[in-house]
């Protein structure tokens, strides 16, 4: 196969499994369709997936702008790098706006040509460029659904698209889109994760300001028309971030008669973004999944012990309040987030509604929420040290904080809230033992989540005044 460039014919056949994702469930604009492949492809495509990516890496061609179906790379890095340019614009008193991009079908949009010239362009020539030429031509899927009865469709040719749900369909996506952040000027970021687009766009002056999101606009919708990918804009939201003190208009931003929805709040790869960063709206969307698991631990908890309820605990609590805690873990809200978990944990241990819960964290061993906020943050630093700077490499003063973090001037309480400058100040006040540990990341890890139980932090003060007692 490699040797000849030749993808074997009967790999090439696919069943689509319709996987519900949300809204209407009758409608199939909702559904994902998820191919399922000859396990035998798997091991093909394995071994060129490893080729090619092996290429675009040691030619580091992918851009880095994409964080989706990378290692090392992940959603809580991209939210990152979003929030951190809003937040660094509005504390530079910078107008700062973003639009948020939905794409129809992009992975079943993708046209074979387009994609085969790209790969061309990217150095990917000859035996190698004929196997993959030859992997995405020819192929055939029938659509099965299981209801009642097994209903399915006649086989039929493939035209464009990747499947989804193979090992080389991430990968020729990321190609196919890798040249999209190109069109960013100056004081302009495109951000995407897989076929998540976002567009962040600042500038000191409205005028200019207005003139850049439009024209990026237009240029992406460009790209997009090349590229055969169409924009849904029922789901497209413009986002016009402010401070609560500072509010403006909502620009309108269309494009050939179309308008992007003004909204004031939109979902980012699991989080609820909203126009102030004040992230009510996504705690409010927490409470009931939340309320649902405590209700569900209640109903266990005569018939199960302790660690199976621990267990209940970490799959449908922890899982839901550990997701993107480094944002939200230090806001005005998320003390109702502190609350339910209070609950879930006097559920576990039966204990009653008054009974201090500091005592009952440290005997099951579950971090309160804010020494989680704590724990997150303080390991997100260590494991992206590239983008904080210590004393020492901004000053060349020899001081006994000299190896710290530098802490970065703040204008706003909303920029200090943010990751970067929290995340710098908690890791300053960390025991230096533990400080010590940031090149070992297993023992920093564990040192901390052994510092963090015996002390039970429940909010900011208890912790920032330990280092004083």
């Amino acid at each position: 196969m490699l040797s000849q460039g030749v993808y074997p014919e009967r790999l090439k056949f696919a069943l689509i499994k319709p996987i519900y994702k949300s809204g209407d469930k009758s409608s199939p604009s909702n559904y994902r369709p998820i191919s399922l492949l000859p396990a035998f492809s798997k091991i093909f495509e394995k071994l060129i997936y490893e080729r090619l990516f092996d290429h675009f890496s040691k030619n580091t061609i992918l851009s880095e702008h994409q964080y989706g179906f990378r290692s090392e790379m992940s959603t809580e890095n991209a939210s990152y790098m979003l929030l951190n340019d809003i937040l660094t614009a509005m504390n530079s008193k910078q107008i700062v706006g973003g639009i948020f991009c939905d794409l129809q079908k992009a992975f079943d949009c993708i046209n074979h040509e387009v994609l085969l010239k790209k790969l061309e362009f990217y150095g990917v020539t000859t035996k190698f460029y004929n196997l993959i030429k030859s992997y995405l031509e020819g192929r055939y899927q029938k659509v099965v659904i299981n209801c009642t009865t097994v209903a399915e469709s006649t086989w039929e040719k493939i035209k464009q698209g990747v499947p989804q749900g193979s090992i080389l369909g991430p990968i020729l996506f990321l190609i196919y889109i890798n040249d999209l952040p190109k069109l960013a000027p100056t004081g302009t970021k495109i951000l995407l994760y897989a076929d998540d687009t976002s567009i962040i766009v600042t500038s000191p002056n409205l005028a200019h300001y207005e003139n850049q999101i439009n024209e990026i606009f237009k240029e992406v919708n460009y790209w997009f028309k090349l590229n055969q990918l169409k924009l849904n804009y029922n789901k497209t939201h413009y986002l016009q971030f402010t401070s609560t003190t500072n509010r403006m208009d909502a620009l309108k931003i269309n494009y050939q008669g179309l308008q992007v929805i003004n909204s004031s709040h939109t979902k980012f790869l699991g989080l609820i973004i909203d126009d102030s960063l004040s992230w009510k709206d996504h705690i409010d969307q927490m409470k009931p999944k939340l309320n649902s698991a405590c209700f569900v631990i209640r109903s266990l908890q005569a018939m199960m012990d302790t660690e199976t309820l621990k267990m209940i605990y970490f799959a449908y609590v922890h899982s839901i309040m550990s997701y993107g805690i480094i944002f939200w873990g230090n806001q005005l809200y998320s003390d109702k987030i502190f609350k339910i978990q209070k609950r879930a944990i006097r559920i576990i241990t039966n204990s009653r509604t008054r009974d201090s819960c500091r005592k009952l964290f440290q005997r099951l061993e579950i971090l309160p929420l804010y020494s989680q906020y704590i724990f997150s943050i303080s390991i997100f630093v260590v494991k992206n040290k590239h983008l904080f700077n210590t004393n020492n490499q901004i000053h060349s003063f020899h001081t006994r904080y000299k190896t710290n973090l530098h802490q970065p001037t703040a204008n706003l309480t909303k920029y200090q809230k943010g990751v970067y400058y929290s995340g710098v100040k908690i890791f300053n006040n960390l025991p230096k033992e533990i400080k010590d540990l940031t090149n070992q990341t297993t023992s920093f890890r564990n040192a901390l989540k052994r510092f963090l139980l015996l002390n039970c932090f429940y909010n900011r003060e208890e912790y920032f005044n330990y280092q004083t007692q």
